[in-house]
């Protein structure tokens, strides 16, 4: 010790070094080994093809490594996952109502939010604990501008419901909802005052329409493809849909008016492996620049306020939060959907089976 007293340089140079192991262990300890690959469930089809180009692709040759997506999205599923020990997903896309409903039973890993940075989202979003504010869609009505001539095109869901006025068989979603709003709305409801929903009301409003749906679509990419095929000449389906449908010469159009928009959400499962790897894949899908990209390619915009500085001119009018867009649609309120959605579905289901 004398000999370190003796000569300081020595001894500064020491501890300095002693520092730079630490902080050098303390960033190893903080960064685990790669995998070789993380595993993304996904919504399939034009989605993830979006997802790839936008955000896999982007991740994979940052980190080296390696994004496998899976689909569909399934919260069934994951919470078997969680029950038994065995998830398979690093990341998952989660729904509506789902999210919350994933947080509440303890489903989900908490984000970490010093490697997902939130700051550049609306205000209320950064402080978000387990669900991750992936971006927002909407359920709109789109119909064949064939069929539909200028001067004569459906703009309300009372159009919708009006099949002397606007004839042809119709496409919604087999499920309640967004159908329930719609219905109200269409039933004279005012969009700001939907909550909580009249649900006998909303039925005996679907009762009228139920007979000119001439196929109630299930998965995303059937929704557009029964107006591409024309089985129906109207329909309701995701915004992203039309959309991509559109892009590749459909003579579809999308009427925003009474739009149903409502937040799309990621989530790491409870147990997953490489937690820390599905925390860097969220903090990427944060990024304005990757955001913009994806809004470019599917019509679905994220949440990152600085993203639209990364989307082309040309997509915006098909963005749910474009100026334009926004003001006639309405936001769904997934806390209702949580308290009442099981409920909500059975009665779906034995109406579906009425004749």
């Amino acid at each position: 010790m004398q000999g370190l007293w003796k000569k300081p340089g020595l001894a500064l140079a020491g501890a300095a070094l002693a520092v730079l192991a630490q902080t050098s262990l303390a960033w190893a300890q903080a960064e685990p080994p790669k995998p070789a690959q993380i595993v993304v469930n996904d919504s399939g089809g034009d989605m993830a093809n979006a997802m790839r180009k936008a955000f896999y692709s982007e991740f994979e040759k940052r980190y080296g490594i390696k994004v496998v997506n899976t689909s569909p999205v399934d919260m069934g599923k994951l919470r078997a996952m969680v029950g038994s020990g065995n998830v398979e997903w690093t990341v998952t896309e989660i729904g509506g109502q789902d999210a919350i409903r994933a947080e509440q039973s303890g489903l989900l890993e908490p984000l970490d939010l010093k490697i997902i940075n939130l700051n550049e989202f609306p205000q209320h979003l950064r402080d978000r604990k387990f669900v991750f504010p992936k971006g927002v869609y909407s359920t709109v009505m789109g119909y064949r501008s064939d069929v539909f001539k200028e001067g004569n095109r459906p703009k309300t869901m009372a159009d919708f419901w009006d099949v002397q006025k606007f004839p042809g068989p119709r496409t919604m979603q087999n499920s309640p909802t967004d159908n329930l709003e719609f219905a109200l709305i269409a039933d004279g409801v005012p969009k700001d005052k939907l909550y909580p929903l009249d649900v006998d009301r909303a039925f005996k409003k679907l009762d009228q329409i139920k007979k000119h749906v001439a196929v109630w679509w299930t998965t995303g990419a059937q929704s557009a493809q029964i107006l591409i095929d024309k089985e129906a000449v109207i329909g309701t389906a995701w915004n992203g849909r039309y959309y991509g449908a559109i892009k590749n010469g459909a003579p579809i159009l999308i009427e925003w008016n009474h739009g149903a928009i409502k937040e799309s959400a990621f989530g790491i499962p409870k147990g997953a492996k490489d937690v820390y790897w599905g925390q860097k894949f969220l903090a990427l899908a944060a990024e304005a620049k990757p955001q913009g990209m994806y809004a470019d390619i599917i019509g679905y915009p994220g949440l990152n306020l600085e993203a639209s500085k990364y989307t082309s001119p040309a997509m915006v009018p098909y963005l749910p939060t474009a100026a334009e867009n926004l003001p006639g649609q309405f936001w769904t309120n997934l806390a209702w959907w949580n308290e009442n959605g099981k409920a909500m579905e059975e009665r779906w289901q034995r109406w579906m089976l009425q004749k």
